[in-house]
């Protein structure tokens, strides 16, 4: 990606996290906010919350007048200002809001997750490699974590860095472990200091990537890789690991019907022990 293109698709994707921001702020802790509208693109009931937060989003990409696609949980997959039949090379992946429980009940930890990633239209499918920008917005603090690949990581204007904490005993550990085979992390449960659930895997994976927490594991298997697009690129900028629970690379196609589980960590000597507490390796 050209510098100037970096630049504009990089002011892009923050005026969609400001606008969606403003556009869902009345709905949020109302009883409305969590009507379900529809069924979404990847098979889970769209609230009324999630719609408008997506048409907005759909609405600052229109307002480009540049072709650009959008893969979305809600509409799937969505080439907008195309131009004769190439498709656009920008992609971008976006869950208009990430933790949309939260929102519904005026707990404040929700946001946006926006992927910035170029593809070459009749090349291998566009999969996570293709990941150029990363943007994770908490609309509750108002925190913007982003990241350009090779360009390291920030928080705001800050550059950041993630944990060098490499002792279980004194890791915390943000999880989701809800109906997951529950006796394969039973081990990590006894021996972690402290272990976090908040609700919303992109701003947790954030938070591997500023420090606040030492690392972060998701292993239900049906993790959508749109959720995660976006934080990876962060959390590996920032100087953390992230792979699959088996320690592989995460490079799963940008669509919404795609998943993974998740194991990442503020360093790769955190991440080898807890793969060991797993008995992965």
């Amino acid at each position: 990606m050209e510098e100037s293109d970096t630049y504009y698709w990089k002011g892009v994707a923050m005026r969609m996290a400001d606008q969606v921001e403003r556009a869902i702020a009345p709905l949020v802790g109302t009883e409305d906010a969590g009507e379900i509208i529809k069924m979404g693109a990847d098979g889970t009931p769209t609230k009324l919350i999630d719609l408008v937060a997506e048409d907005e989003a759909i609405g600052v990409l229109e307002n480009t007048m540049r072709p650009v696609t959008i893969i979305s949980e809600e509409i799937g997959v969505l080439h907008i200002n195309q131009d004769g039949d190439d498709e656009p090379r920008i992609i971008f992946v976006v869950d208009p809001l990430d933790g949309t429980s939260n929102a519904i009940r005026n707990i404040p930890f929700y946001g946006i997750s926006i992927a910035v990633a170029e593809y070459i239209p009749g090349s291998d499918l566009p999969s996570m490699k293709d990941v150029r920008m990363g943007f994770v917005k908490n609309f509750a603090t108002g925190d913007l974590y982003w990241a350009i690949r090779g360009q390291g990581a920030f928080m705001n204007d800050k550059r950041i860095e993630s944990s060098s904490q490499s002792s279980l005993e004194r890791t915390s550990l943000g999880a989701f472990i809800y109906g997951t085979r529950f006796k394969r992390v039973d081990n990590i449960c006894r021996v972690i200091r402290r272990m976090r659930i908040l609700g919303s895997v992109a701003l947790e994976l954030a938070y591997v990537a500023n420090g606040s927490y030492d690392a972060f594991m998701d292993l239900r298997e049906n993790l959508r890789i749109v959720d995660i697009a976006a934080s990876k690129l962060i959390v590996e900028e920032a100087g953390g690991v992230v792979t699959d629970e088996r320690g592989e690379v995460i490079n799963g196609l940008l669509n919404v019907k795609a998943r993974t589980s998740l194991i990442a960590a503020g360093n790769v000597n955190l991440h080898r022990k807890i793969m060991q507490t797993l008995e992965v390796i």
